[in-house]
């Protein structure tokens, strides 16, 4: 049995517009594709795109933060050694 559809699927797009090195939007995560065929796809494939946006997105966040964490015990491991001289 099918759900109902009340209300339109609205896009993702947070107007932030840019490519990142990936070919994904750094606003919203979609490829160039599924931004330029979004009105095009049927709300299934829109629920598909906003979950692949969402992991996309968390995939992005968990670099960084991984990032961050390297970043900062390599600077507490250079000031631990010049405490040394």
């Amino acid at each position: 049995m099918n759900q109902l559809e009340f209300f339109e699927i609205p896009s993702p797009c947070i107007g932030v517009c840019e490519v990142n090195s990936k070919g994904f939007c750094k606003g919203c995560f979609r490829s160039r594709e599924e931004r330029l065929y979004w009105l095009q796809l049927s709300a299934e494939q829109k629920r598909q795109v906003v979950r692949l946006c969402q992991s996309r997105k968390a995939r992005v966040l968990r670099a960084k933060q991984e990032a961050a964490l390297r970043q900062d015990d390599a600077s507490s491991t250079q000031a631990d050694q010049s405490d040394l001289f």
